[in-house]
């Protein structure tokens, strides 16, 4: 076993030295840093060769020709795309070899995967892979075929100032000033156009209120896309075209978040609109939901596409993200708990907005329907905010539904009424009811049903035909005047708890027993009042 593992590591030395023999000593491309600085020198303003440079190909079938076209349009795209090399962080071992396959290669730009150089007999070069990637490439930073226009304007105005030519400088400004065109015509088409278009249609708020919001970074995302299709045809060096691309890259997502969140509100105008339509009043509370929950979800992608433009990674940001959520969820149980709750009232619907309701030691009007609470008004006009997995869980009487509310009450009457007057004041209580424009005529339940102690009461069960606990008090008021005018037409007296100690006889006085009329005096004066 001894002489197998002393086998193994004099076959290692062999090949190490088998791979460092093939080095050539003058060999430009011997490891990755003198490879890419070979290429870089030699596409320079000053030291322009790309015969020389175009030897980093790897060339396979295709011509010397060809080699050069494919070297240029590297460099096009790493300075038309902002990718800066740096060639001191490049490595300089000729065995160089990738952490993550480990494999003979170095990438370039982490973004561009496909593109690295690979170890082929001692020389690092571009493979037929990356060759094919470059061609992917260059179309895709070079949108609409604008590269071509680099073929003409190199050749004008050589002459560099600060670093860059006469025509890079010119082809700066009229960037600029055809992105500012682009941006007044934008803005003229929606104000003089959509907003106006609207406003004759009779949408007067929404065009103001919610489109032209939108009208300003719409045109504004559309100019920052304009300026990144076309800024790879300056050819700024890549030291500044990295930190304005980079700075693009971060103000285009960011104005078409902008974009999408003021959209959200043209999008719940017309839910809300679409809501108005329905009885229900649950579903104009969840609009406002709705809007907060689609902004929120903006937010956070838009916040994600910023990150990831400024080459922030996320997926170690989404792990950390996930255990930290998982420790949120366990403490925040009853958010959830109560999130859920929400998802539940919306679904069952067990109240409406406006709807007087009572679970437990609640009782009010509700207000408001949120994602973790919904909000009670109290009759002491106080509020409570109740979580929405308590309200979830729990006993619910709503009130609201109801199609009648109930009055129930004894009448008490004094002993001393006569059973003819108890029997005609009975009548009249029920055509009191009959008549009212707020009770229901089908069921009520009023007789003479209980002796107590200290009086003869006459149990009083009714209904209202009313909407609300106003009206339903109103109705009641009405009721119980037309029960006291009715006794004081009858001459009937409403007993309370007391106690009365009679002397019906005193000598020379008159004696103490309530004289009653009869019972067709006692009719007449009751059809006299229904008059």
């Amino acid at each position: 076993m001894q002489k197998f593992r002393y086998g193994l590591l004099i076959l290692s030395l062999i090949t190490s030295f088998s791979v460092y023999s093939q080095v050539e000593p003058d060999n430009p491309f011997s490891n990755p840093r003198r490879a890419l600085t070979y290429f870089f020198e030699n596409l320079q303003d000053d030291n322009f060769n790309p015969t020389a440079a175009a030897q980093i190909m790897r060339l396979g079938f295709r011509s010397e020709e060809s080699a050069e076209q494919l070297a240029i349009e590297l460099k096009q795209v790493l300075d038309g795309g902002g990718h800066y090399i740096y060639l001191d962080e490049v490595p300089e071992n000729p065995n160089y070899r990738d952490t993550v396959n480990n494999a003979y290669k170095y990438i370039l730009v982490a973004e561009y995967p496909n593109l690295y150089l690979s170890l082929y007999q001692g020389r690092w070069q571009f493979g037929q892979k990356s060759i094919n990637e470059i061609e992917v490439l260059h179309k895709k930073v070079f949108r609409f075929g604008l590269d071509r226009i680099i073929e003409y304007f190199p050749n004008v105005g050589t002459r560099k100032i600060m670093g860059l030519r006469l025509w890079q400088y010119a082809a700066t400004f009229f960037l600029i000033f055809l992105s500012f065109i682009v941006h007044k015509i934008l803005s003229g088409f929606f104000k003089r156009g959509i907003i106006r278009l609207l406003v004759k249609t009779g949408r007067d708020e929404l065009a103001e209120k919610y489109v032209k919001p939108v009208a300003r970074p719409l045109s504004v995302f559309f100019v920052l896309w304009l300026i990144v299709v076309f800024i790879p045809v300056l050819q700024l060096p890549a030291d500044i075209s990295q930190y304005i691309i980079l700075g693009l890259k971060a103000l285009t997502p960011l104005f078409g978040t902008i974009v999408f969140y003021r959209l959200v509100n043209v999008l719940a105008y017309y839910l809300h609109k679409v809501a108005g339509r329905t009885e229900s009043t649950l579903d104009d509370q969840l609009v406002p939901l709705l809007r907060k929950a689609l902004k929120t979800f903006i937010v956070i992608i838009g916040a994600f596409v910023i990150l990831q433009n400024l080459n922030v990674p996320i997926l170690p940001l989404l792990t950390g993200l996930s255990i930290g959520g998982l420790a949120f969820a366990l403490a925040a149980q009853d958010t959830i708990k109560n999130f859920f709750g929400s998802l539940m009232i919306f679904v069952d619907k067990p109240f409406q907005i406006g709807d007087w309701v009572t679970s437990g030691e609640i009782d009010g009007t509700v207000e408001e329907v949120g994602f973790r609470s919904t909000r009670v008004r109290t009759f002491r006009n106080s509020v409570v905010y109740v979580p929405n997995g308590k309200l979830a869980d729990s006993t619910i009487d709503n009130h609201g539904l109801r199609q009648y509310r109930r009055f129930y009450t004894q009448i008490a009457l004094t002993y001393d009424t006569p059973p003819h007057l108890i029997e005609t004041f009975v009548n009249g209580l029920r055509k009191i009811v009959e008549e009212h424009p707020k009770t229901r005529k089908d069921y009520y339940n009023i007789y003479f049903n209980d002796m107590a102690s200290f009086s003869l009461n006459v149990m009083f069960y009714i209904f209202f035909a009313v909407p609300n606990w106003p009206e339903e008090l109103k109705a009641r008021h009405e009721v119980l005047l037309e029960i006291m005018k009715l006794a004081e037409e009858l001459g009937i007296n409403f007993a309370f708890p007391t106690q009365t100690l009679h002397m019906e006889n005193f000598p020379g006085k008159p004696s103490l027993s309530p004289e009653y009329v009869g019972q067709n005096e006692a009719k007449l004066k009751m059809d006299e009042y229904f008059r």
